[in-house]
């Protein structure tokens, strides 16, 4: 059909029509006469082929984020949103989706490599560096990071990978270069990883990288290959001193514990002696006076009392003979001192032999005399 343009009631004609219209008469030439009218009425090709197209365009239009993932989607490769986790829709060619792993922990090696057989290999590039005391020492240690924000991930950094192990090595640097190498062999490992994680994280800000680090883990700190000996005499002489001040430290730590427990137990037993003889003391001077109280009113009684009570607390630690009637009116009494004398243990006292004792021990005569005989 033609269309005249003086026909204002003419149909103007549409291309994409006669394009549709010349593709399906193209495609029946394809096929045997009647082949196609057999299997689908008029017009059967064309919808076929719109279905096939919308169903295209369904499946492009639909993408499923998973639950580590975070979708980033671009249109006309310029990031214009980001999506959760599930199923979500964009428009079919013009816009694509990147879903990186924000929940993978992801790792960069610093100071060496490990190799296809799981071996590890020193790169002295980035693993010797100078501590602030200007000695040597090499350093190898491990990044772990995640995803902090996957559009920046994606577009900010060119090579991210390779930014964070440069960024990693120039923190490192700077942090060992501030201390001492003791505390780089022994001690201090924990405040370096620290502060190497911290300036570290603070680069990567300031680049909008979108990471966030996880740890920054030591793997090996050992001083160069031709001083390894005496870094090796000296570290085991700084252990062993170490070790020596934890024994003096553990030492002194039981002993005194102990001194103060025996002071404790003398002071307490000292309180207590002093309390038991005050107590004492308090209870003489109240039976002392009582006693003046009842004296004063019967001194003879009491007087009486008192001497009777006296002679029974002193004769039963004495020798007594004890002489029954009136026989001992006519007896002399008499003292043998060498009997009943206990020894002495007066300084300067004299020992006399047994032999000279009994010589000069007087006539062991009847120690009792009838008065008025005759010696």
């Amino acid at each position: 059909m033609v269309w005249d343009p003086k026909d204002p009631w003419g149909k103007k004609p549409d291309p994409l029509e006669d394009a549709l219209k010349q593709a399906q008469s193209q495609l029946k030439d394809l096929f045997p006469p009647g082949g196609l009218k057999n299997l689908l009425p008029s017009g059967g090709v064309l919808n076929l082929a719109i279905a096939a197209v919308l169903l295209f365009l369904a499946w492009q239009a639909v993408f499923i984020v998973a639950p580590d993932e975070e979708g980033v989607v671009k249109r006309f490769g310029v990031p214009v949103r980001a999506v959760e986790p599930g199923p979500h829709f964009k428009i079919p060619i013009v816009e694509t989706v990147l879903q990186p792993k924000v929940a993978k922990l992801y790792r960069v090696e610093v100071g060496f490599r490990t190799n296809q057989q799981g071996r590890q290999q020193m790169v002295p590039q980035e693993a010797l560096m100078l501590t602030g005391d200007m000695n040597i020492l090499a350093i190898e240690f491990i990044v772990q990071y995640k995803i902090k924000e996957a559009r920046e991930f994606l577009f900010n950094v060119a090579d991210i990978h390779e930014t964070i192990g440069k960024a990693a090595e120039a923190s490192m640097r700077e942090v060992v270069g501030k201390s001492r190498i003791d505390e780089a062999l022994t001690t201090g490992k924990a405040e370096i990883q620290q502060g190497t994680m911290t300036l570290l994280q603070t680069i990567l800000d300031q680049y909008q990288s979108g990471v966030q680090i996880a740890a920054v883990q030591l793997q090996d700190v050992d001083p160069p290959e031709a001083v390894a000996a005496a870094f090796k005499d000296v570290t085991n002489a700084k252990e062993d001193r170490e070790k020596l001040i934890n024994q003096a430290q553990g030492y002194r730590n039981d002993i005194i514990p102990r001194a103060k427990g025996e002071a404790a137990e003398l002071v307490n037993r000292a309180r207590g002696f002093a309390q038991a003889r005050v107590n004492r003391a308090q209870g003489e001077t109240n039976r002392f006076l009582a006693t003046l109280k009842e004296y004063n009113q019967a001194k003879d009684v009491i007087s009486k009392r008192i001497y009777i009570e006296t002679l029974e607390e002193i004769l039963p630690n004495m020798e007594k003979i004890i002489i029954d009637g009136k026989g001992g009116e006519r007896l002399l009494p008499y003292l043998p001192l060498d009997r009943h004398s206990k020894p002495t243990s007066m300084t300067g006292a004299k020992t006399v032999p047994q032999s000279e004792a009994e010589e000069s021990r007087p006539d062991p005569s009847p120690t009792l005399k009838p008065r008025g005989s005759r010696s």
